[in-house]
């Protein structure tokens, strides 16, 4: 007999039983009764021993791969393996309309707004201090008001949530690597400002600069590295002074100033005071604020699972901007605190073709202000596609596109089954359509599949003995009324072929020549028409659709009015399993006109013979 332990399970009794099994099979304990002797207890101990050192190693081997790693220290240890540096605590970030009146003669031609002026404001009854960053420059308009400006000679000056602390080093005489540890798990790192002076009195400094913005790395570059400890603490480690950049020798003196943030508590912020002054010719003046954009993008660290999900896409995008997915990995990357969701795709995917440019679609959390929204895009182009796409590949920034989903569900439902009324079971359907859209869709490049949501509409009740969906896409247009233009309305899905029963394309309600009319395809064509509400045709051809590039086509359309703020068009998708958006569109529900309706169906469960 063979006298082997199975070693496939790892808990307690099953261990001990394996034991058990493994001596009954011996000469020396056959017919021994192992509960009531002391050999249970040594049993006891093995069994405990294995089932600890089994788990250990189990959750040892856990937490070498990213993909099962439940420890925070151990998904970031492993996307430091990648390259990949997890979003710290992010400052709020708001943009304000900052000048000062100068009164008096002897004006001079420009005043400094310097870096460290701070305002104040609350949220939720909750006070919050925010700083510049950097100085700013007004120049006297001629009657003595100065105007500060952005880097861009925009009006509209950022200030960052958080409170500037210092930590400074002092170089020791060693051979090894030095680390820098700044005991502050809520430091914004990208506000860290790192100064090296050749010693403790010098007040000339070297300036160090992330690695991970460096173009170029020599053995006398300044730049520094930032890792997120076990601890949540933060380490600074500089070059080697070959590969990856100049070293601070013996006797420097390192000044590492950050901000340290309540991330997402301060966003919302709309009115700000400043107690600061600026002093000209011996004179203080006020400064005048005005909020231009509310505080957003304030964030916390960046979770587990998007550490992880994360991590590989920025490798596999090695900090270079080439394919679709290198330019959202980077942007979701660097720009996270802002952006909700980013999609790109090269100018051969666009409806038209246009060669040479890629498209970038940005979809930004709740509360961003275009202004922050639009300084957002331009940090883009400034700080990532200048430096790192190539070089005869323009960026071009896409607005969202929603495509509303149009359902009719139809399920067949027993009342026998159920306590709950047809109308219940109605409003419990549509509920749960809604929540899948919400869960699962609403972002780019998500995809609608009817099979997903047909499955939880049947397990919803047992009382649902079956159901079925219809399925069409709804988009708007604004057209110029009593104008003839024009129009393209591209649908981000292959339109269905047409039909000789059923009508592919038709649209709301607008007026025509004093009469209410609609647009509709004709059967088995696809030229489309205008038809008035009574069945007339009163524009035999004013455009068509095409099927593979999910394009309506109006030519000399020219309505007096509509219903609503748009014209909105319906059409069947040639799949109406699966609807997958392309480019820049976003699939939603249209709640107001999907409709779910309970077919009765009593089952006779009892047959008698």
């Amino acid at each position: 007999m063979a006298t082997t332990i199975k070693s496939t399970q790892l808990d307690f009794d099953t261990i001990k039983g394996r034991l058990k099994d493994f001596l009954k099979q011996q000469s020396e304990f056959q017919d021994y009764d192992f509960e009531a002797s002391g050999l249970s207890n040594i049993l006891d101990v093995l069994a405990y021993n294995t089932h600890f050192n089994g788990l250990t190693a189990n959750f040892a081997l856990n937490e070498s791969f990213i993909n099962s790693a439940q420890l925070r220290s151990s998904v970031v240890a492993l996307a430091e393996g990648l390259g990949y540096v997890p979003r710290s605590f992010t400052s709020s970030q708001a943009g304000l309309n900052l000048s000062i009146l100068v009164t008096g003669s002897n004006r001079p031609t420009s005043v400094i707004l310097p870096r460290g002026t701070t305002f104040t404001t609350s949220v939720d009854d909750v006070t919050y201090t925010f700083q510049t960053r950097e100085n700013f420059v007004g120049t006297d308009d001629g009657n003595g008001s100065y105007q500060f400006l952005n880097t861009d000679d925009g009006t509209s000056i950022p200030v960052f949530e958080g409170t500037e602390k210092t930590k400074t080093f002092f170089v020791g005489d060693t051979t090894d690597t030095q680390i820098y540890v700044i005991p502050d798990i809520t430091m914004d790192i990208s506000t860290i400002r790192v100064r090296v002076f050749p010693t403790a009195s010098s007040t000339t400094f070297d300036t160090y600069n992330n690695i991970t913005d460096a173009i170029r790395i020599t053995d006398d570059s300044t730049l520094y590295q930032i890792k997120e400890t076990p601890n949540g603490f933060y380490e600074i480690v500089f070059g080697d002074g070959v590969a990856t950049g100049k070293t601070p020798v013996a006797g420097n003196k390192i000044i590492i100033d950050y901000l340290s943030t309540s991330g997402t508590a301060a966003n919302g912020a709309t009115s700000f005071q400043t107690d600061s002054t600026i002093t000209v010719n011996g004179v203080q003046f006020n400064v005048t604020v005005i909020t231009e954009a509310s505080s957003a993008g304030g964030a916390l660290k960046e979770s587990i699972e998007s550490i992880r999900q994360n991590a590989p896409i920025a490798f596999s995008s090695q900090r270079r901007l080439v394919t679709a997915e290198d330019y959202k990995a980077l942007i979701q990357t660097k720009f996270g605190a802002f952006i909700d969701d980013v999609t790109s795709f090269g100018g051969n995917d666009n409806v038209p073709r246009i060669y040479g440019k890629v498209f970038v679609g940005l979809k930004f959390k709740d509360n961003i202000s275009t202004d922050t929204q639009q300084n957002v895009k331009d940090r883009i182009k400034t700080e990532l596609t200048d430096n790192l796409a190539i070089m005869s590949i323009d960026t071009e920034f896409v607005e969202p596109i929603t495509s509303n989903l149009v359902l009719n569900t139809t399920f067949n439902l027993d009342p026998d089954l159920t306590s709950s009324t047809p109308q219940a079971v109605q409003s419990q359907v549509q509920n749960t359509i809604n929540n899948f859209f919400t869960t699962n869709l609403k972002k780019f490049n998500k995809v609608f599949r009817r099979s997903n949501i047909l499955t939880l509409i049947d397990a919803l009740d047992p009382a649902i003995l079956n159901s079925k969906m219809d399925v069409q896409l709804r988009q708007g247009f604004v057209p110029t009324v009593n104008v003839s233009l024009g129009y393209s309305i591209i649908f981000p899905v292959i339109i269905a072929e047409p039909s000789a029963t059923d009508y592919i394309v038709r649209s709301t309600n607008f007026t025509f020549n004093n009469q209410t009319c609609f647009l509709r395809n004709l059967l088995s064509s696809n030229k489309l028409q205008i038809i008035s509400v009574d069945g007339s045709v009163e524009v035999d051809n004013i455009g068509n659709f095409n099927t593979q590039t999910g394009t309506i086509t109006l030519e000399g359309f020219k309505p007096t009015g509509f219903d609503g703020n748009q014209i909105n068009i319906n059409i069947t998708p040639a799949n109406q399993n699966t609807v997958r958006p392309l480019r820049n569109y976003i699939l939603d529900i249209d709640a107001a006109l999907s409709t779910s309706t309970a077919v009765l169906d009593f089952q006779n469960t009892q047959v008698t013979l």
